[in-house]
């Protein structure tokens, strides 16, 4: 049966970089993990490309199945090409109780940004110019700083709109230099 995924990346390098990612990783306690975020980190648009689990899972002996299953199920994986800067909203019950909500319609309407459903509380939403992605994530586990919100991979904790309003501002000053 197919899976829909490719079975090689479609450039040289491209396969030259995951062999070497999964030969620095092989035999350590939870590589597969290892092998994904290193090759998310190394992607210019910080996502894992089908072709690029397909060749993972070939290379590694790993069934597709459940190469597809570890970055579907680990929040910090990407099967979509990201911004050149995130902002991950948390909406877990503290967050929620505590204004995340407001703070995510918020920043969509800075960017410009319109919802499209992916389930109740799951969101990841690009800019057209590939500038910025909004998220959402279940729960950073950080209630006690709620509301909580990741900006390009740095935890703030108790923040406010105008806060996050300014700091997104300062961003996009920055990507339009």
């Amino acid at each position: 049966m197919s899976t829909g995924l490719a079975t090689a990346p479609t450039r040289d390098e491209d396969r030259d970089l995951i062999d070497r990612v999964i030969g620095d990783q092989a035999g350590r306690p939870g590589a597969l993990l290892g092998i994904l975020e290193r090759l998310q980190e190394q992607n210019r648009h910080k996502y894992l490309p089908m072709e690029t689990l397909a060749y993972v899972a070939a290379r590694t002996g790993v069934p597709q199945s459940q190469v597809y299953g570890v970055a579907t199920f680990y929040a910090l994986f990407n099967l979509d090409p990201q911004g050149t800067h995130t902002v991950a909203i948390c909406r877990g019950t503290a967050c929620h109780t505590r204004g995340s909500r407001a703070l995510l319609e918020r920043v969509k309407l800075q960017l410009g940004l319109q919802e499209v459903a992916e389930g109740a509380d799951k969101l990841t939403l690009t800019t057209p110019d590939r500038r910025f992605t909004i998220r959402t994530v279940a729960c950073f586990g950080q209630c006690a700083l709620a509301p909580v919100v990741e900006v390009d991979h740095a935890i703030r904790g108790h923040v406010k709109e105008q806060a996050l309003i300014r700091e997104v501002e300062k961003l996009r000053k920055e990507a339009a230099r």
